[in-house]
């Protein structure tokens, strides 16, 4: 059976690739839209990757 190819960057443990979120705040704006908050996950810094020496520190933890 053939194995999948590893992706060829690191994805980050944190986020799991989904570096940055929406939250909604409840509120309007006046054209009536959502007022939503960007949050960026702080271990990557919204990148969604990671860099090899931090997934080998992780790997090596666990």
């Amino acid at each position: 059976m053939t194995q999948p190819t590893p992706a060829h960057t690191r994805i980050c443990p944190n986020c799991d690739g989904f570096p940055s979120v929406a939250i909604d705040t409840g509120t309007h704006h006046r054209n009536g839209t959502r007022k939503t908050l960007r949050i960026s996950c702080p271990a990557c810094r919204g990148t969604g990757h990671t860099k090899a020496t931090i997934a080998r520190r992780a790997r090596v933890a666990a």
